[in-house]
């Protein structure tokens, strides 16, 4: 596992996108493409922004396909989608085709859309392991990642897949990654922000006893591939280390 602790989001922002770069010219160079799993929320905004802007020559998006790790049960006009978000921050300033994005199709009931969801990516795989080159991902203050809430169903299934999960906090559905698909990846990074995560932080990459039913974000592990944590101050501020 990597630590990176920075002053200012700025800061921050700018490393995760160099890291960023540097992976996908590396997959470029190696399988002329790169498969590349965004996380939603707020935090990763302004990270596509700039590598739709600032960085945007700096990788041959014609070989860069996109999934997303987890998505919301609304429809992908609401403003919650994750996909939309992408959509405005990334994906249309790019220009990117649509054959190179993997929406999650929440026009469906929830169980359906993780079936229709996972068969999408293994005819992409085609035969191949499902190894991700790069998975972001978030955390939530309560140290849920994807979809991946504390006390929830889809954190006891051990498939490789795309798994349909209802969060009772939130009173509605989700479709996530499992744990198990995310951990085959070749790289997962870790963006978190602000002095709210702070708490949840400390106990994941800290905690000497594991509770991955409470803390659901200790169980990503990769087999084969690296953890990189792209922290704030603030984020960081209850680490002894």
């Amino acid at each position: 596992m990597n630590l990176l602790i920075y002053k200012t989001q700025p800061e921050l922002l700018e490393d995760l996108a160099a890291y960023i770069i540097k992976i996908a010219n590396k997959a470029i160079a190696e399988q002329d493409c790169f498969n590349f799993v965004l996380t939603g929320g707020n935090s990763p905004k302004a990270l596509y922004e700039m590598l739709a802007t600032t960085y945007k020559d700096q990788i041959d998006w014609s070989k860069v396909y996109f999934f997303f790790g987890d998505e919301r049960n609304v429809m992908p006009t609401h403003e919650s989608y994750n996909g939309l978000m992408a959509k405005k921050a990334i994906l249309d300033p790019l220009n990117i085709p649509e054959s190179q994005i993997f929406y999650v199709n929440t026009t469906l009931a929830p169980e359906k859309a993780a079936i229709e969801y996972n068969k999408a990516i293994v005819k992409h795989f085609d035969g191949a392991d499902l190894v991700f080159d790069l998975i972001l991902l978030g955390m939530g203050d309560d140290a849920h990642t994807a979809s991946l809430f504390p006390g929830t169903d889809i954190l006891n299934n051990k498939n490789v897949e795309i798994d349909s999960v209802f969060v009772e906090k939130l009173s509605t559905y989700r479709i996530s990654f499992t744990a198990p698909l995310i951990n085959k990846a070749k790289n997962v990074a870790f963006l978190v922000f602000g002095e709210n995560k702070a708490k949840a932080v400390k106990e994941v990459i800290e905690s000497k006893k594991r509770n991955t039913r409470l803390y659901p974000a200790q169980l990503i592990n990769p087999i084969d591939g690296g953890v990189t944590w792209f922290l704030d101050d603030a984020a960081a501020s209850l680490l002894d280390n």
